[in-house]
């Protein structure tokens, strides 16, 4: 009998955790997975099911109206139904993943985890051992050190917010700040971005960026770049923004989408010896800690991939794989791809336009109205840049445009697979759809 009371612990039930935990049980592991607060963690329940969910009636909203003319009449957004609507599809996502883990034979644990020592986690004043622990603690939002920062609110609070404010502020011009300025400016709000630098959405391609500011602005979103805020103070109008020299602007809600930072802080990761910093935890090329039971995965880790949710289940797979003794390789991590939800959306993979210009690269641009696929819901706004190796590789895409994301993820195959042209040609897709339009690109 073993010594410890799991042969692995999760503390966190995130896409960090939940994508590894399960086949792990099944695979005869004793699992256990420690949760403060939700199962499933941020995305499922306050981030990428939630918002998208929210952005749906903007995508509606944007084809009919370039679609006036073919069809009549505008689209409006009820806020409260769309809210409620957003509740009922997410309710039962935490119910559903429990039940899953506890199917393949997951205990799960609710409340707060902390380590008392390398095998061994505390929570409401018991003590659970492991031979393996999984720290799968995610990020938290940041908050701005400024006077009157309790008056901001974070995401999670925007996406349920009964009703929607007349004027928002937004501090920040990431993927949080973009997106719900869209949503939010779509719905019928007035919405003021105050950015950190003079550059919005800095890991995206600029020409593409400035493009989707562009007709953001043009319908009515503010965009103040080097805002440099100062404060935020309570006043008889609302709350006023002190930015800049001596400028103010009054709203009515505040979101701080100023960034996110790691849950390695209050885990007690200091009785177990585990190194960690602002950046997160730092780990080797098989995702351990410094201490040699300890792993991590998800968004608390220090490092430089994307912290998305498809980085943390590839990650979490991987620790199922190296913990069930069927890899000892190191992780090898294919070209991850990353999304804007602005509308049109901001999509990439592999290399970039920037580092292509470096190198030994074929560039192919496309105008995405161009195509007649395109031309069947009258967009008017879109390009791509295809990036080859001298063999004719497909090595990176990115794309701003009605359905980047559906394109970008049509292509991840050929990038991950280094698709020879011939194989290329291998593969047949539905016609016509978003996926053949966007594969007739690289063949």
């Amino acid at each position: 009998m073993s010594e410890y009371d799991f042969d692995v612990l999760y503390l966190g039930s995130g896409h960090g955790a939940f994508d590894g935990a399960g086949p792990l049980a099944a695979s005869g592991k004793k699992v256990g997975v420690i949760e403060s607060d939700m199962i499933g963690g941020t995305c499922p329940n306050y981030g990428c099911n939630a918002k998208i969910t929210l952005d749906t009636p903007v995508v509606l909203q944007r084809m009919a109206e370039r679609m006036q003319g073919i069809v009549s009449g505008s689209i409006t957004i009820n806020w409260s139904e769309l809210v409620a609507h957003k509740q009922a599809v997410i309710k039962p996502l935490p119910t559903n993943i429990g039940s899953n883990l506890k199917q393949t034979g997951v205990t799960i644990i609710h409340g707060h985890g902390k380590f008392i020592d390398p095998h061994s986690i505390t929570v409401a004043g018991k003590t659970y051992t492991a031979e393996n622990i999984v720290i799968a603690t995610g990020r938290r939002p940041h908050h701005l050190d400024i006077p009157g920062t309790e008056l901001a609110h974070d995401s999670r609070a925007f996406m349920d917010l009964k009703t929607l404010p007349k004027r928002i502020g937004i501090l920040g011009s990431g993927y949080i700040s973009m997106e719900f300025a869209t949503i939010a400016n779509a719905a019928g709000a007035e919405v003021s971005v105050f950015m950190h630098a003079d550059k919005a959405l800095r890991e995206f391609h600029q020409p593409f960026v400035k493009a989707v500011m562009a007709d953001m602005t043009k319908r009515g979103v503010k965009f103040i770049p080097s805002a440099d805020v100062q404060a935020l103070k309570q006043t008889a109008q609302g709350i006023a923004i002190q930015y800049g020299d001596h400028q103010e602007q009054q709203v009515d809600w505040v979101l701080d989408a100023t960034g996110r930072i790691p849950n390695d802080d209050q885990i007690g990761l200091e009785a177990a010896g585990v190194t960690f910093s602002q950046r997160g935890i730092p780990v080797d090329d098989h995702l351990r800690t410094n201490v040699p039971n300890i792993f991590a995965s998800g968004d608390v880790l220090d490092k430089p991939q994307p912290k998305l949710t498809p980085t943390a289940t590839f990650e979490s797979y991987y620790l199922y794989q190296l913990l069930s003794g069927q890899t000892t390789e190191p992780i090898d991590y294919p070209a991850i791809p990353s999304t804007v939800y602005t509308t049109p959306r901001i999509a990439k993979v592999g290399v970039t336009p920037e580092e292509a210009a470096d190198g030994d690269y074929q560039v192919v641009r496309n105008h995405i109205p161009d195509d007649w696929y395109h031309q069947t819901d009258q967009e008017t706004m879109g390009d791509s840049i295809l990036i080859f190796d001298r063999d004719h590789h497909l090595v990176g895409a990115t794309e701003f445009s009605a359905q980047a994301e559906d394109a970008i993820n049509t292509l991840l195959p050929a990038i991950v697979f280094h698709f020879s042209k011939q194989q290329m040609w291998q593969m047949a897709h539905i016609f016509p759809s978003e996926s053949a339009a966007a594969w007739h690109k690289i063949r």
